[in-house]
């Protein structure tokens, strides 16, 4: 379990931490010609091997670095504008089913790792999660039902500013939950409410305040469950 948390871990920072949009852009333009795309290849496969600490796993962490650029490279060839959203799932789906597949390869072998503390992967990995990966899966799901021509018309807000306050509440969304402290995860969904109201209000617009409500949701939803399974796999723990 744990070796599949730093895995996941190192895919979460290869694919979107570590990964500029304009690294994206250049391999959707130049798809096997981009630089970029080999770079981010041999990124994910250094960070595999790195993080799961021991010289046995690298031909596995190789193995994950090409699998990952034959993925990617599936995807830039055949995804179209309309079909980005369907094609980033299924990318991102292939690649956590390849890093399962890697575990069950590896699970007869005993990794003895430098980095032994558990807690500290499977913490790290939640927060990880909740950060930019999420902003962009929010992004990416709710973006066919995005009122940009409202959004358009007024935009005085502070440049990602709903980005940065989404990343901030699901992090305090999974501190609560980790403290056990679930009242407050409703005081903050109540809060967030009051300074939105203002804005709803204002805009007069039924499509804007369900494009908020749906995006709220979901970015509180994500939280809570991965504050659950945080918690869950941490009572696991010997």
């Amino acid at each position: 379990m744990i070796l599949f948390i730093k895995l996941l871990l190192a895919h979460l920072l290869g694919d979107f931490i570590w990964q500029p949009n304009s690294w994206v852009a250049d391999k959707e333009t130049k798809k096997h010609k981009s630089v970029y795309l080999y770079v981010h290849i041999l990124l994910h496969g250094v960070l595999a091997a790195i993080l799961a600490g021991e010289i046995s796993f690298i031909p596995y962490a190789v193995l994950i670095a090409v699998t990952h650029g034959i993925v990617d490279l599936i995807k830039l060839n055949f995804q179209k504008a309309k079909t980005k959203r369907t094609w980033f799932v299924v990318d991102q789906i292939a690649h956590v089913l390849i890093l399962i597949g890697v575990v069950l390869l590896y699970q007869n072998k005993t990794i003895v790792n430098f980095w032994s503390d558990n807690e500290f992967w499977i913490l790290i990995t939640g927060i990880i999660l909740v950060t930019k990966p999420s902003s962009i899966f929010i992004k990416t799901i709710i973006s066919i039902w995005s009122p940009e021509n409202q959004i358009s018309q007024k935009d005085n807000s502070l440049a990602s500013a709903g980005n940065y306050i989404g990343i901030l509440e699901r992090l305090l969304v999974v501190c609560f939950i980790l403290t056990a402290h679930f009242e407050a995860i409703g005081f903050l969904l109540a809060a967030k409410s009051i300074f939105r109201f203002g804005d709803l209000k204002e805009a007069k617009d039924r499509k804007l305040t369900e494009y908020v409500m749906i995006g709220t949701l979901i970015s509180f939803g994500i939280a809570i469950i991965a504050g659950l399974l945080v918690q869950a796999l941490l009572l696991q723990l010997p």
